[in-house]
C-alpha cells in the first residue's frame, strides 16, 4: 500500500468508456485538490493519502472498504475519510458520479481553529467513514461547483469555509464558539467591501480588516446585517451598476466597472434583485 496523490492513483489505471475524472486545484485555498468524476467500471486499488479525503456522491451508488467495514455511499450521504487510513473505492450496481475533495491537515486543522475560536481546538476527527447528511452534502456540492467555474472567487471563499466548519462541528467533534459583541468588527468589514467593490476581495482581506477569525465574521456579518459578506458584496456592485447604467453605459461595460466576472454575472445577480434584466433598465432611461 502507497501513500500517494488522487491523480497518481487514477493515473495508473486507465478509464473504461463512459468514464471520466477531471481534477482542479484551488489555489486560493493552499492548493486543495478536488476531484469531479464519473464512474462505471473503474476500480481503486488499497491506498491512502496524507490529506482528509472528503466528498458525496451526486448520482448512483460507490462501495468501498474503509476501517475493516464495507460502506456504501449515495446522494444525501458525506463520505470522510482521516490521512492514512487505507481504503479502496469501485462502483456498486451501475456506478456513481461524485465530487471529492483532499483538504490538507493544515486546511482542516485552520477550520477547526476557526470554528472553536481557539488556537488549541484538537484536530477534527471524523469518526464514520459514510454519514447521512442531506443538508451537507448539498453545500458540499454547492462549494465545490463554486470553485470548479471560478467566477466568483467570495462566493466559493464563503461556501467552502462554510461547509468545511459545518462539518468539522457535526462530524468531525470540534465544538463551535459562540457569538459575542462583533458589530464594530462587521462595519470594518463592511467599509472595506463599499471603498473596494470592484476588488478581487477575499475572505481574508475582511477578516483581516474585520480583525476576526473568518467562519465567524460570517456568522456575525449574517447576524448583524441579515446578509453573508458575498451577498452584501452582490448587492454593493448591483448599485452600483444600476447608477452606471442609468448614465447610459452599456451592460457590458457596467459588469466589468464593478467587478463582475461577465454580463451573464451582472445579469443573474441583477435579475435576481429587480425582476427585469440590466439592458432592460437601462433602456427605461433612453429617451
Amino acid at each position: 500500500m502507497d501513500v500517494t496523490s488522487q491523480r497518481s492513483t487514477l493515473d495508473d489505471r486507465p478509464l473504461g468508456k463512459a468514464e471520466r475524472a477531471r481534477f482542479f486545484v484551488s489555489e486560493r485555498h493552499g492548493g486543495l485538490e478536488c476531484l469531479e468524476a464519473t464512474f462505471r467500471t473503474h476500480v481503486y486499488a488499497p491506498h491512502a493519502h496524507e490529506t482528509f479525503v472528503v466528498g458525496t456522491v451526486v448520482a448512483g451508488c460507490e462501495t468501498f472498504l474503509c476501517r475493516g467495514a464495507r460502506h456504501y455511499v449515495g446522494p444525501d450521504d458525506l463520505t470522510f475519510v482521516n490521512p492514512l487510513e487505507v481504503h479502496d473505492g469501485e462502483p456498486f450496481e451501475d456506478g456513481y458520479s461524485y465530487r471529492m475533495s483532499y483538504p490538507t491537515v493544515d486546511f482542516v486543522a485552520a477550520a477547526a481553529r476557526e470554528v472553536a475560536g481557539e488556537a488549541s481546538a484538537r484536530m477534527p476527527y471524523f469518526a464514520q467513514p459514510c454519514v447521512r447528511d442531506p443538508e451537507g452534502a448539498a453545500l458540499f456540492v454547492q462549494a465545490h461547483r463554486l470553485l470548479d467555474q471560478g467566477e466568483d472567487a467570495l462566493a466559493g471563499d464563503e461556501a467552502l469555509l462554510g461547509v468545511m466548519a459545518l462539518l468539522v462541528a457535526r462530524h468531525g467533534g470540534v465544538r463551535p464558539r459562540s457569538l459575542g459583541q462583533e458589530a464594530a468588527p462587521v462595519k470594518r468589514a463592511q467599509a472595506l467591501i463599499d471603498d473596494r467593490f470592484a476588488d478581487d476581495l477575499s475572505l481574508d482581506d475582511l477578516a483581516a480588516a474585520a480583525g476576526l477569525p473568518r467562519h465567524l465574521l460570517i456568522r456575525a456579518f449574517r447576524r448583524e446585517t441579515g446578509a453573508t459578506p458575498h451577498s452584501y458584496l452582490v448587492n454593493r456592485r448591483v448599485l452600483e451598476a444600476r447608477s452606471l447604467l442609468r448614465s447610459g453605459v452599456s451592460p457590458a461595460e457596467a459588469a466589468l466597472a464593478v467587478g463582475f466576472f461577465d454580463q451573464s454575472h451582472l445579469t443573474r445577480a441583477f435579475k435576481a434583485r429587480h425582476g427585469v434584466t440590466p439592458g432592460a433598465y437601462r433602456a427605461a432611461f433612453r429617451h
